[in-house]
């Protein structure tokens, strides 16, 4: 008797026939647009931390290869991977789909783009590979659910499967190595929330080991190595060991039907995205009733508990903890009028203002807003003033949610934004032309950033 293939198996066989497929216009024109936003936040990370001292760690694989890092030097596959990585998840900006909880394109794109430029890849293989990781590892991390979230940095466990995945549709690999090289790469998932639950430099670095990991896995099974094809499903497998034994059944019931791509969120504000809503809320009180900060008695955010629990800091002390601390922001919002790099600066940090009016934040839990997540990121923000008004807001969706879409146009602002101080103005506007034309292009050297 035959037995149900397993979920990697699934997986092997949907990448063997979307290989040379055609993919749909429109799931091309969201491949570039997510590609467009790994840039955005890729350049302002290069100067974060630790990517000097990883530079540093990875001296040996620097100066030579056929890969890049996003400051244009030469490098090896691996050390690109792990590099840009960790560069694109570094300030905050990158992508997420919301129902797998995950960051995927800082892993998956750094990991598509190493392994495409190390194979000669043409623009078009490489936009595949890109699809294919998104749409691989969005499913595993909606399967794994909430029940993985509550530890779990999914950026750094789940986006080893898409940096996996697209690494292997770039080194185009047939279906059962493709299904080995995700066996591989579960083994290889890691990534502790607790690791930015205190000031710390780890975070990012989840992203770039995925990266890597996901390429290795792919480069392994590339030359032979196989994984257990059960490893995601089986008795003592990813499901029961990092989640709470999910069923695994229908989780490619939709590939190449339901392109998860077209559904991303991208950032709008520069943070943690589970304190945007409540931005969003912030700004439109702020911009509807000319509120301005001497005005505010009390400010309360009710939203769901991973906003909490995530974005936690009561009075941040340095720039990692403000950008995990929900009361920073909703204050530096209704203060300032936005949430850009600058609003994580030392002399931000520093203003007495800013900190006093930080002090009049206060959070809870909304259960209605709670039992919706992951599917829905709302907030609702109630600000009182000192001449007695009650001003309520509530936020169902997040600017930049598929419901509240950035627009091509405002992307496009977002990359000139973060990319020109870091390249120049010249150099930004040719690569985003290269992006937006890369379906023509024989190879990927338009996207090589000289340095």
């Amino acid at each position: 008797m035959s037995r149900a293939p397993h979920a990697t198996e699934v997986f092997g066989a949907y990448a063997q026939t979307c290989r040379d497929a055609a993919l749909p216009d429109a799931v091309l024109h969201h491949a570039k647009r997510a590609l467009i936003d790994w840039y955005a936040a890729l350049f302002p990370g290069l100067a974060a931390a630790p990517l000097a001292q990883l530079a540093q760690v990875l001296a040996e694989d620097l100066d030579h290869g056929r890969a890049r890092l996003g400051n244009g030097r030469a490098a090896t596959a691996r050390a690109a991977a792990l590099y840009n990585g960790t560069a694109a998840h570094a300030a905050e900006i990158d992508d997420s789909f919301r129902d797998a909880m995950y960051h995927p394109g800082a892993a998956t794109i750094a990991a598509a783009l190493a392994a495409g430029q190390q194979a000669g890849a043409s623009g078009l293989d490489f936009l595949r590979a890109l699809v294919l990781g998104y749409e691989v590892s969005t499913r595993i991390g909606v399967v794994l659910g909430r029940a993985h979230y509550r530890f779990w940095h999914n950026t750094g466990t789940v986006g080893a499967f898409g940096a996996a995945a697209a690494a292997g549709g770039a080194l185009r690999l047939d279906a059962a190595p493709f299904a080995h090289a995700l066996a591989t790469a579960a083994t290889f998932t890691a990534g502790l929330q607790q690791a930015f639950r205190s000031d710390s430099m780890s975070k990012p670095l989840h992203a770039g080991r995925a990266a890597e990991a996901g390429l290795i896995a792919a480069q392994l099974a590339q030359r032979g190595v196989t994984g257990s094809l059960d490893v995601l499903d089986g008795e003592a497998g990813l499901g029961r060991a990092m989640s709470d034994g999910p069923d695994w059944s229908q989780v490619g019931a939709t590939l190449g039907r339901d392109f998860h791509i077209t559904r991303l969120t991208f950032k709008n504000h520069v943070g943690c995205g589970h304190t945007f809503a409540a931005i969003d809320a912030v700004l439109a009180l702020r911009a509807r009733h000319g509120l301005r900060a001497p005005d505010i008695r009390a400010i309360h955010v009710a939203t769901y508990r991973p906003a909490l629990d995530i974005a936690c800091y009561d009075q941040p002390r340095t720039p990692n903890e403000a950008r995990f601390s929900l009361r920073f922001v909703v204050a530096t919002a209704l203060l300032h009028g936005s949430v850009r790099l600058g609003a994580y600066t030392p002399e931000r940090l520093a203003d007495a203002e800013l900190r006093a009016l930080t002090a009049r934040v206060s959070t809870a839990v909304d259960p209605e807003i709670d039992a919706a997540f992951p599917g829905r990121r709302a907030a609702r923000v109630a600000i009182t003033t000192h001449d007695g008004r009650q001003l309520v807001w509530l936020q169902p969706d997040r600017k930049g949610d598929p419901e509240l879409p950035l627009s091509d146009s405002e992307l496009e602002h977002k990359f000139l934004e973060l990319a020109t101080p870091v390249i120049g103005a010249g150099p930004a506007a040719r690569l985003l032309q290269n992006i937006w034309a890369l379906d023509q292009a024989a190879d990927l050297a338009g996207l090589m950033v000289r340095p």
